[in-house]
């Protein structure tokens, strides 16, 4: 009889432990709930984040990670970009999301063709489009992840079918060059670059003409920037050059709603470095979503 009722309880605990065991795993499934905050203004405006050169969408972790910390959104997914320019989403997006995050990956994450950045950019946009209705957007570019955000503006200005870009955050971006040797002069940065006031190189390699067509042909009073840079000293981030990074300004030209500039310095400033910078993210943040 004793045998008989110990085997029932240990039947009976090991469903329990198997229930307890299905909530568990259910709960770590299951999308985190995102505590709204009275300050943050929640619209159908996704945000597109674009990784750097040789990198990946782990890259972005921390500047997300923060925007759901504040409060920002509960649904992120990764648009997964194959060599050929073919997306695939991570998971479906719920028609009533707010402020859903895209964390862009590139699979050919060394491409120097600055034209198709633009064309993977815009392929992951009218995929999200396709399973989310917006009209308008924001983007957020490290290092090369800048380049599809000026060669999507480039290739769609015209488009009236494709949403417009709200907002930028364009970090240690490259546009006048990068000093290297190994990669086309079409893409380096010239030497001895400086700038005059209106953020003018006074040379431009192949590639930052062809952007700065921008100047006459983005609409006006539409998008509002925010370019951030590091200086470890000597005016660069240890990777690109602060002028490089100045010289969106003359891209854009008078045609921005807004732009500003936003420096960091020290250690946490370096190029490979920005994108886990907490004050970095705090910026974004409050620059991308609060009222």
């Amino acid at each position: 009889m004793i045998n008989r009722v110990h085997k029932i309880l240990l039947a009976i605990f090991a469903i329990a432990l198997v229930l307890v065991l299905i909530m568990i795993f259910e709960f770590l499934r299951s999308p985190k709930k995102v505590e709204t905050n009275t300050q943050i203004d929640y619209e159908n405006i996704p945000t597109f984040f674009f990784h750097g050169g040789g990198s990946n969408y782990h890259a972005e972790n921390h500047m997300v990670n923060a925007a759901q910390k504040a409060g920002v959104t509960s649904t992120v997914v990764i648009a997964f970009v194959n060599k050929a320019g073919k997306v695939t989403l991570s998971d479906n997006i719920a028609k009533n999301a707010k402020n859903p995050i895209i964390k862009v990956n590139y699979a050919d994450n060394r491409e120097l063709n600055f034209n198709k950045h633009g064309y993977y950019a815009t392929n992951v946009v009218k995929k999200v489009a396709s399973v989310y209705h917006f009209k308008k957007m924001n983007m957020v570019g490290h290092s090369v992840g800048n380049i599809s955000i000026v060669y999507y503006m480039l290739q769609n200005e015209h488009k009236k079918n494709m949403p417009i870009l709200k907002k930028s955050v364009n970090i240690a971006g490259h546009f006048a060059g990068l000093k290297f040797n190994r990669i086309p002069k079409s893409i380096q940065e010239p030497d001895n670059l400086s700038l005059n006031k209106a953020g003018e190189p006074n040379k431009m390699n192949d590639s930052y003409q062809q952007m700065a067509k921008l100047r006459t042909t983005y609409p006006k009073n539409q998008l509002t920037i925010l370019n951030i840079i590091g200086d470890i000293g000597d005016k660069t981030d240890g990777t690109v050059s602060n002028n490089s990074s100045l010289s969106l300004r003359y891209i854009i030209g008078n045609r921005a709603k807004s732009y500003q500039v936003k420096k960091f310095i020290g250690k946490n400033a370096r190029h490979s470095k920005l994108h886990e910078n907490k004050k970095v993210a705090k910026s974004l943040v409050r620059f991308l979503w609060y009222k």
